[in-house]
């Protein structure tokens, strides 16, 4: 519980800027508010709690609040006929409660236990009014999310299972070191199904996939939440197209 004590300062947003050229910093997420903002904030925010797999709202529900992850992560997700799509996995820093027409346009739940901000709408609509430099900040972090679904497309747009699957490993792997956290090995915290919703493939392919890339010692699984890169070389082949893609982005 220290590192959520540590947070319990007020709602922190973590977001690469966009819109700095020749940033030395290029793709490194920064702490958006000031302090200012932040004590503005907890005044109207309370802290909740999700245990593991509890869902935090629905698809369609009416949309009354937003939150700011402390600690854990949540995955947001919508169903299309039979299938559940996952569309994110959000983590401490990041913002979650997109709304279309006064809805929520997906579900959440928690892929681990959650500690989270809650914040009322109409409370946060008020402070962005009166703070446009807050304003700008909530913004900034949008673009990160669209640069983000953006990334989710091209990343469905590749039709080899193990080349989904690197990416989304490449992908882990920048954010546990923006986190500013060790990667000697990979840390997967949803389970085996949320992988599989998210690279919108069937278990069974996502489990063949782990397989070929284990037999070709591409990576070595200790369990399903941790992965160890053994052969750089190799996987970052399988992970070219999807950096160069993303040349001049700052990755989330």
């Amino acid at each position: 519980m220290a590192a959520v004590a540590n947070r319990i300062g007020g709602p922190q947003i973590y977001a690469a800027h966009p819109w700095v050229p020749g940033n030395p910093e290029k793709g490194v997420r920064h702490q958006l508010l000031s302090d200012d903002e932040r004590a503005r904030l907890a005044k109207i925010a309370s802290i909740t709690r999700f245990k593991k797999g509890d869902a935090i709202y629905a698809e369609g529900d009416k949309a009354d609040a937003v939150f700011n992850i402390i600690s854990g992560v949540v995955i947001t997700h919508r169903k299309a006929g039979d299938i559940d799509y996952v569309a994110s996995f959000l983590y401490p820093g990041d913002l979650f409660g997109l709304s279309e027409e006064g809805c929520y346009s997906n579900a959440a739940r928690a892929a681990t236990p959650v500690v989270a901000y809650k914040m009322p709408l109409a409370a946060v609509r008020r402070a962005l009014d009166s703070d446009a430099h807050l304003d700008v900040n909530v913004i900034i972090k949008l673009c990160e999310e669209l640069r983000e679904a953006q990334r989710h497309a091209l990343l469905l747009a590749q039709r080899k299972a193990t080349t989904r699957l690197a990416m989304f490993l490449d992908l882990q792997e920048h954010l546990q070191i923006w986190r500013g956290e060790s990667a000697p090995e990979i840390y997967l915290p949803m389970n085996f199904s949320a992988i599989a919703a998210y690279l919108a493939m069937s278990p069974e392919t996502l489990s063949r996939a782990f397989r070929t890339m284990t037999l070709d010692k591409v990576v070595a699984f200790r369990n399903r939440h941790h992965v160890k890169i053994l052969n750089r070389e190799l996987f970052d082949r399988l992970v070219a197209d999807w950096r160069g893609a993303s040349t001049g982005d700052a990755m989330r």
